[in-house]
């Protein structure tokens, strides 16, 4: 500043001329031009420094004390994130551990299933090769008697020691039953199913997995169970294990004459399994559905008479033979009308009716396409029906005929079933009420089972019945009910394929857990 001051004036360029009046002293211009301040300006100025550098340490210190916060948040949350994912690891590995004690329990479950699979299809197999020997001469009905009984008897056996020899011929594999002397103590029954369903082969309602489910339930309990089925054109053989067709010729009677029949033999979830088709009524089974022709009477009266002289000729003397609905019911008749004598005096008739709604009214003289005679059958205490005394009832006759009749009911006494459902037959049911028995409608715990059922919140079983209260709060709030609702839920159980007609718009995982997961909700 002082060189500023002692620079010579000379060197400064000329100055303009301004008037007295607009020329102001030197010195007010000073602290503009050379930064000097006057004496009584000191006062004004002297405290701005320090009040400037006070509001910046003050921003300062509020920005260090949020970054230090800041600082704590962002450890807090890595600490924390930390942990959740240490809890996830766990978790992971938890599952993980889960899942492989799931698939080791699932592959013990199907290895059992296989093995006690491949026993009872082994066991059906040898059954209707032994019927196959019958039928082309090379046994007797006596020695095939003797076969079959230690088949049934000896099935674990067996199936261990000839499951190598069944795709050997019949005189081979027959050498290797006579050979084989193991017998078993245990005795069962021998249980013929003559049916129009059976699931998968051929289902159109609820008789086609009632079939199936009860002979699968039969076999396990000992019993040695078969199927007699119409080789339907609509068939789905893709369960149907060493479908064969037997080399003999069989025949039926049928409309005053005797016609052929071919036959082939296959096992279905270890039930041997037979199928009868007709050679010079073909047309009976080749059609898209199982009913609904004007000729389904003639078609499964063809059939049932057919199936029995199947039995006669094969040698096969069942303990019971299970008919089901209308479609069978000529069996009973005939039965004890016609083949009694043939050598089946040790065997009994047992009906099942999914219910009396159809019962299939017919002229009696149709009786005689079969082999029956009109005029002993024709009567109120056999096939006359109550109401059209002109015509025979189908239905009643099995009822009449039968040893037993199995009524499926749901909640159903048999009072009310004899007074209220019997669609005309009420004096026929009263008349023969001891006969009658009251099933529920049942399932198939192969499909229906909530230890491995997948849509359950929480799976249970008969040995750990923890996970059954899951279900049932799951279920409550699925439905809107309080924790103590006192309230009975009664549920259908329907096949998935009338599920989907009646609950088409339930999503599958609801239906599940709606349908099968409490039957009774307790306070």
């Amino acid at each position: 500043m002082e060189l500023l001051l002692n620079a010579p004036l000379s060197k400064l360029p000329p100055l303009p001329k301004i008037c007295a009046t607009k020329r102001k002293p030197l010195g007010a211009r000073l602290p503009s031009c050379l930064g000097v301040e006057r004496h009584d300006d000191m006062d004004v100025h002297k405290d701005l420094p320090q009040s400037m550098d006070h509001e910046p340490k003050e921003k300062q210190n509020d920005i260090w004390q949020l970054f230090t916060e800041a600082q704590q948040n962002i450890l807090y949350l890595n600490k924390q994130r930390l942990t959740a994912l240490e809890e996830l690891d766990e978790l992971k590995r938890e599952n993980t551990a889960l899942l492989d004690r799931i698939e080791q329990l699932e592959a013990k479950m199907l290895l059992n299933t296989e093995k006690e699979m491949d026993t009872l299809s082994i066991s059906s197999e040898l059954l209707l090769r032994i019927d196959s020997m019958v039928l082309s001469g090379m046994i007797d009905n006596a020695e095939a008697s003797d076969l079959r009984r230690l088949v049934m008897n000896s099935r674990m056996s067996i199936a261990a020691n000839l499951f190598q020899n069944t795709h050997k011929k019949d005189s081979e594999l027959l050498v290797e039953l006579r050979h084989f002397s193991s017998k078993s103590k245990k005795k069962g029954f021998h249980i013929v199913h003559i049916s129009a369903e059976m699931a998968p082969v051929v289902s159109v309602g609820s008789l086609a997995s009632y079939v199936t489910g009860l002979s699968c339930a039969l076999q396990r309990k000992g019993h040695v169970v078969e199927v007699i089925l119409p080789k339907y054109a609509c068939l789905n053989l893709d369960e149907v294990q060493g479908l064969r067709e037997v080399e003999a010729e069989v025949y039926s009677f049928f409309n005053g004459q005797l016609h052929k029949n071919r036959i082939w033999t296959g096992v279905v979830f270890g039930i041997g399994v037979t199928f009868i088709q007709p050679v010079y009524y073909s047309a009976f089974f080749s059609h898209e559905r199982v009913y609904g022709y004007g000729n389904d009477f003639e078609r499964f009266t063809y059939f049932s008479r057919a199936s029995l002289d199947y039995l006669v000729k094969s040698g096969k003397k069942p303990d019971i033979v299970h008919i089901h609905n209308w479609e069978t019911s000529i069996v009973g008749p005939l039965f004890w009308d016609v083949f009694v004598n043939q050598g089946l005096e040790g065997t009994r008739i047992l009906l099942t009716c999914q219910g009396f709604d159809s019962q299939c009214l017919q002229r009696p003289e149709k009786l005689a396409l079969c082999g029956l005679d009109p005029s002993r059958l024709h009567r109120p205490d056999r096939l006359q029906d109550n109401n059209k005394t002109h015509m025979v009832n189908i239905l009643k006759g099995g009822v009449v005929y039968s040893n037993k009749v199995i009524v499926i009911a749901s909640m159903q006494t048999k009072a009310h079933l004899i007074t209220e459902l019997g669609h005309g037959m009420e004096p026929t049911l009263a008349i023969h009420k001891d006969k009658l028995l009251i099933a529920p409608y049942g399932f198939d715990k192969s499909v229906w089972d909530p230890s491995v059922d997948k849509f359950l919140p929480e799976s249970y079983s008969e040995e750990d019945m923890k996970g059954k209260s899951v279900c049932k709060i799951s279920l409550q709030k699925h439905l809107g009910l309080t924790k103590n609702a006192s309230m009975i839920l009664k549920f259908q159980m329907f096949t998935w394929r009338t599920s989907r007609l009646l609950f088409g718009w339930l999503p599958e995982r609801e239906f599940s857990l709606s349908s099968c997961c409490v039957a009774k909700i307790q306070t």
